[in-house]
Order: C-alpha cells, then sequence, then structure tokens
C-alpha cells in the first residue's frame, strides 16, 4: 500500500496542512492560513489554537510560527537512525577535508530527506536545511539512490511524485533519466550540475548494506566556481566514495 491510500482523518489532515503552509511561508497570519487552505475561519482558529496549546506554534504578534516541539519530535526522530550516527563524525569530516557541505540523505515515501548537513570552511550558505524534502531526480544524492534501486521501486516513485523541473537543468524526461542512472552504476558515483539550484554543484554515491540495499547517500556540494575541473570531476568524487566506504564498513562491524 502506497502512503496516500487508506483513511484519513481529516482533522490531522488539516492540522498538518496548517504547519506545512506556515513552514513554507516562514510564519502566516489567520487570515492567511483560511485563504491557503480554504477552509472556515472557525475551523482554521480552533486548530491553531490547539496547536499552540500543544507547543507545536508559536504566536509572534500577527503570526503563527512553527514551535521548537517540533524539532523534539524531529531531533528525536534522528537519532533512531543507526546511519545517522554511525555517520555523523563521517560526513562532519569530510566537510572539513573538502571545505565545502557534506551531506546525508535518506529516502522516505519516494523523496529525498536531508539527514545530516555539514559546512566546510569555504561553505556558502545553501537553502538546505536537516529535515528538508526534495524530488529526487533533482539532485545527486537522490539519483545516486535511484541508480541502485530495482524497477518496480523506481517506477513507483515516477509516477507518484512524477518529475518537475525545479531549474533549467533538471532533467525532466524519463528516457534521459534511465541513461543517466546507467551512467550513474558504471562510474559509481552521480553527479548535480545546477539541477536543483543554480549556480551548485554536487557529487553523490550511495550507502549501501553488505546485501547490497541502498540505505542513503552521502554528497558534497557548493559553488560552480569552485566545483570544477579536476576538483569536480576526481578528487570531490574520490573523497565522497572514500567516506561511504567508511560509513559502510562502520555499519556492518559496529
Amino acid at each position: 500500500m502506497d502512503p496516500g491510500d487508506g483513511p484519513k482523518i481529516n482533522a490531522t489532515a488539516v492540522s498538518f496542512r496548517i504547519l506545512d503552509r506556515i513552514k513554507d511561508h516562514d510564519g502566516m497570519t489567520m487570515t492567511e492560513i483560511v485563504e491557503a487552505i480554504d477552509k472556515p475561519t472557525s475551523t482554521v482558529h480552533d486548530h491553531l489554537q490547539t496547536l499552540t496549546d500543544l507547543g507545536y506554534l508559536v504566536r509572534e504578534d500577527d503570526e503563527y510560527v512553527l514551535g521548537m516541539k517540533l524539532l523534539e519530535l524531529g531531533g528525536y526522530a534522528r537519532t533512531r537512525s543507526r546511519l545517522c550516527r554511525i555517520a555523523e563524525s563521517e560526513i562532519q569530516n569530510l566537510a572539513l577535508d573538502v571545505g565545502d557541505h557534506a551531506n546525508l540523505m535518506v529516502e522516505e515515501n519516494g523523496l529525498g530527506v536531508f539527514l545530516l548537513k555539514r559546512k566546510g570552511d569555504e561553505a556558502l550558505s545553501l537553502d538546505t536545511f536537516e529535515g528538508k524534502r526534495v524530488h529526487l531526480h533533482t539532485t545527486a544524492l537522490g539519483k545516486s539512490m535511484l541508480a541502485y534501486m530495482d524497477d518496480e521501486r523506481l517506477d513507483g516513485i515516477i509516477e507518484e511524485h512524477g518529475l518537475p523541473s525545479v531549474t533549467e537543468n533538471t532533467i525532466t524526461d524519463e528516457d534521459e533519466l534511465r541513461a543517466e542512472l546507467d551512467a550513474i552504476r558504471e562510474r559509481g558515483y552521480a553527479t548535480d550540475d545546477e539541477e536543483r539550484l543554480e549556480g551548485i554543484r554536487c557529487v553523490a554515491a550511495p550507502v549501501r548494506t553488505s546485501g547490497d540495499e541502498v540505505v542513503g547517500a552521502v554528497s558534497v556540494s557548493g559553488i560552480k566556481s569552485r566545483m570544477q575541473g579536476e576538483h569536480f570531476r576526481e578528487r570531490v568524487p574520490q573523497k565522497v566514495l572514500s567516506t561511504v566506504n567508511i560509513i559502510e564498513v562502520n555499519m556492518r562491524h559496529k
């Protein structure tokens, strides 16, 4: 059964729609929320009051913003991940080594979730944060995981989420994507040339178990002016693959 199948409790769905909208807009007034989710003012008011009382929302003047209670839940969910615990120090070392962003992503319900993000000395600020969800086909991280999924799983993700365009370089053609995935399997790592963020390049490789199951991916991302030539084509891929190898070995023996 797909995650979207099965019965839904409407009130719960409305609460989470409100949380999602507030996150997307970095805070909203009640009037803005009413317009965004197309529900009666009284209904929205009740949801906002409940979410605020429980600590999931905080009121700042006329706006509602996400509360730290959500951080507690997200932090707990992350610490339960064995992959995250094993990979954390290696992702930090990778970021310091290359000077750019180093990331760990997992796939959940057909989307990519940034589980860890660490920043090197030369890294600029990006839009990513731990917990951010993105379409898999738009990133080197996601493509490296897609490349090692079976056809049934790959087909299901494409059918459910499509191949939407994020930048001019995003791969939106299924045949082109499948050819790219073949190339990734051949060389062992994936690249992203401004496919999710303009001006940003990325190199990633999948993390696999001893049974060849993909459990995540590691990447380095940086501005295009730095990710050039031998650095982009050889040095960074070698660093990423080495980090993945260490994580995979530690997963087997810890």
